[in-house]
This record gives structure tokens, sequence and C-alpha cells, in this order.
């Protein structure tokens, strides 16, 4: 089991925490680490340890506290609960907490058992969008991701760039905890189907079906259910699920994509690109070209004009 970074040996167990300044610079890329730290409970201990080295709006973790800031909380040993939103959740190796600003929560390990620990806090504008996107929310807040060596090789990399604070630590810290967010989303959703493997299976041969196709003029979804075995309901279901899209969301998203590089590597005009990829329309190909790429095909590539 990995161990937490220690910085005061006279503390109950491994214990490591620091409160990290950032500067107005830092804060225009809409991200920043507020604290990082470690900390081993051992059983039969007073939690929360240390509490007179911290703020004292952290000193109530256990009893009940609400935060300016974001924060993630992965118990990698141990067990406890945690409390939120009037939600009480059986926390255990391998359990995230999320916690958001303003939400009202507490958490604490098993008296008997004892825990360890690893937190990050965060803040700015673009945590603020996700919430306001659905995508960080009151109703997600507790995952169970399991023991992973990765996630703890994460927090490891955040407690060595806030250590060392060399130029631009802001940056790869944050970048540190946006792996956090996409390995929390991927968990999720890996766990949502009993079958991820087939269902994974399913995907790329739909995928690959549509590569094929191209350059027809539609995708023929129901077709394509037939083939595989399923609905096209269910196939609908599935495709979006692992990939937040729905299948014929995804064919014209390739099917740009293709536009961009026929635009980009042969002397194709605009018509005749739209016609190769099945689009009889013209100017509804250049509107929804424009649209998925914020740039008309007509200045696509910025360095060539198209007719």
């Amino acid at each position: 089991m990995m161990k937490a970074l220690s910085n005061n040996r006279s503390n109950p167990g491994d214990y490591f925490f620091h409160y990290i300044p950032y500067s107005e610079e830092d804060e225009k890329l809409g991200m920043v680490c507020t604290a990082a730290g470690a900390m081993e409970v051992p059983p039969y201990t007073v939690y929360p340890p240390n509490e007179n080295a911290h703020p004292v709006v952290f000193r109530d973790v256990a009893e009940g506290r609400t935060l300016r800031e974001f924060q993630f909380v992965y118990i990698s040993d141990g067990a406890g609960v945690f409390y939120a939103e009037g939600n009480t959740y059986r926390v255990q190796a391998g359990s995230m907490l999320v916690l958001l600003p303003g939400m009202k929560h507490a958490y604490q390990p098993l008296h008997e058992t004892g825990w360890h620990e690893y937190w990050v806090g965060f803040t700015g504008s673009f945590f603020t969008g996700l919430v306001k996107e659905g995508i960080l929310s009151k109703e997600r807040i507790f995952f169970e991701i399991g023991l992973r060596d990765y996630v703890l090789s994460i927090f490891t990399h955040i407690f060595d760039e806030v250590r060392s604070q060399h130029p631009r630590y802001q940056v790869k810290a944050c970048s540190q905890v946006f792996l956090l967010l996409a390995e929390l989303l991927t968990c999720e959703r890996r766990k949502e189907p009993t079958n991820y493997s087939q269902h994974q299976q399913i995907v790329e041969r739909v995928k690959c079906l549509m590569e094929a196709n191209i350059c027809k003029k539609s995708i023929d979804i129901p077709s394509i259910a037939q083939t595989i075995g399923i609905s096209p309901s269910r196939l609908n279901e599935i495709f979006k699920l692992y990939t937040a899209m729905t299948p014929y969301q995804y064919y014209i998203q390739i099917k740009i994509n293709k536009a961009c590089r026929l635009l980009e590597q042969t002397d194709l005009s605009i018509k005749e690109a739209a016609f190769t990829l099945g689009f009889d329309d013209q100017f509804y190909f250049s509107r929804l070209f424009k649209q998925k790429t914020g740039i008309p095909p007509s200045g696509w590539p910025p360095t060539r004009q198209r007719v």
C-alpha cells in the first residue's frame, strides 16, 4: 500500500498537508489548487488529528462543515462514514468523496479501523462551469472506484508539485486534478453496464461500420442494429453510454472530420467535398461544417480559400 508523505513524525500515523498559494495569473486558467494532503489515521485515534494545524473552517470535518472550494477525498485503506445532503454513505478502501462548495458534509473513519486518506482542494471558473453543466453535482458525490495505484500516483504527483513549487507548478498540479476527474467519470461509466466488454465491442463494431459507409448520404441505424443483433433503441442506449453521442451524432461528426481532411489534403472544391461525403445540398453541408468546427468550409484550412 502506498504511504502518504510525512512532514511531522510526532503526529499519529503518516501525515502531509499543504495550503497552496496562487496568483491572479494562475486564476486566468480557470483552475487552481488550494490544498493537498494525505493522512494515515490508525485505529482508535481521535479524528481529526492535528486539528490545530488547520484553519478553523477545516477543523469540524467530523462534525459538519461547508467549504468554499471543491475537494476530492480518496480513501485507500480502512473504513468510515460520509454524511452529505441528508444521505449517509459507507466509506471503504477505494471510495472517492466529491465535496462541492457550500455543501454541508462530514466524514470520519470508524474508530476501530481508522483509514488512510488523500485529498486535494481546487477552485476556479472551469470547475464551476462543470457544476452548471451537471458534470459535477450534489447528486454525484460518492464514487466507488476501487483501489487503484494510478489514482495514488496522481496524488503523489500533486504532492510533488506543491511541495517543490517550481515555476508553473499550479498548471501541473491542476492537470493532475483533471486526471482525477477523468478517472472518476471513466470508472463511473465502466461500472454502469454489467457486461462492459461486450458493450464495448458493440460500439467498436458500429464505429467500423460507420467508417466503411462514411460516404453514404445517411446512416441506417436499424440495419446496423440488425447486423449486430440488437434493437435500434438498445444500440442507441449502449452507444450513447460509451460516447456521450447518439450513433447519428457520431456519424455526422466523423463525416465532418473527413471533410476537414479532404479540404486540407486535396484540391476538391466545397461542392465536390460535400458530394463525396453524400451531401446533396452544398449550403446545408456548409452550415453543418461551420456548426461543428466554428469555421466555414471556405476558410478551411485557414491558409487557403475554397469555392
